[in-house]
């Protein structure tokens, strides 16, 4: 097997016991990195520390990692203008963030018998994304839920339409300036 020891160093093709006996020698452990590789390829590191550097690496690329996310929103067909708004506004947001979105139209009881309204509702929904994300499939009827999934347009086409650019998500600010101190549109108490 071939064995690199822990400064870097090719030690050349060696045996286990060898190999074995540098680690040890060394206070460390020997680990196979490449197993499949003709020679094999082991080197000698400390076991616990590669564990630890490996789920880092792991942790940083499932958080970079957006599209694996899907967000679910749901609905009912006697949705608020306003109700619908705020709904739209965070559909937009992980939308335009990398992620999928799940939007379901929930029936509860006689509105079962008003699948129309609630398919009228799904429409509108996706024509007022079409700016940031597109249905992979028609909307569907499963159980008592209409159904449509949504996937991020690539991102050079993504436009924000009911949400600015100045929003601040997990401490970094995705505004030029930094300035967060526009209004809001929040009722302030007297």
């Amino acid at each position: 097997m071939l064995v690199i020891g822990p400064d870097g160093q090719s030690l050349g093709v060696i045996s286990v016991n060898d190999a074995l006996a540098h680690a040890r020698r060394a206070g460390l452990d020997l680990v196979e990195i490449s197993p499949k590789a003709r020679p094999p390829v082991c080197k000698i590191l400390d076991y616990g520390k590669f564990r630890y550097e490996m789920s880092k690496k792991d942790k940083e690329a499932r958080k970079a990692n957006n599209a694996a996310k899907v967000k679910e929103l749901k609905f009912h067909i006697n949705i608020d203008e306003h109700d619908y708004m705020t709904k739209m506004r965070h559909a937009e947001d992980f939308l335009f963030r990398g992620m999928k979105a799940k939007l379901m139209m929930v029936f509860r009881g006689r509105e079962m018998q008003h699948q129309n309204l609630g398919r009228e509702v799904v429409i509108r929904i996706r024509k007022d994304l079409e700016h940031v994300g597109v249905a992979d499939a028609e909307p569907k009827l499963v159980g008592r839920n209409i159904n449509l999934m949504l996937t991020p347009l690539p991102i050079k086409k993504r436009v924000r339409k009911y949400t600015d650019d100045s929003i601040e998500y997990e401490g970094v600010d995705a505004s030029e300036d930094g300035d967060q101190s526009q209004d809001s549109g929040d009722e302030t108490k007297e």
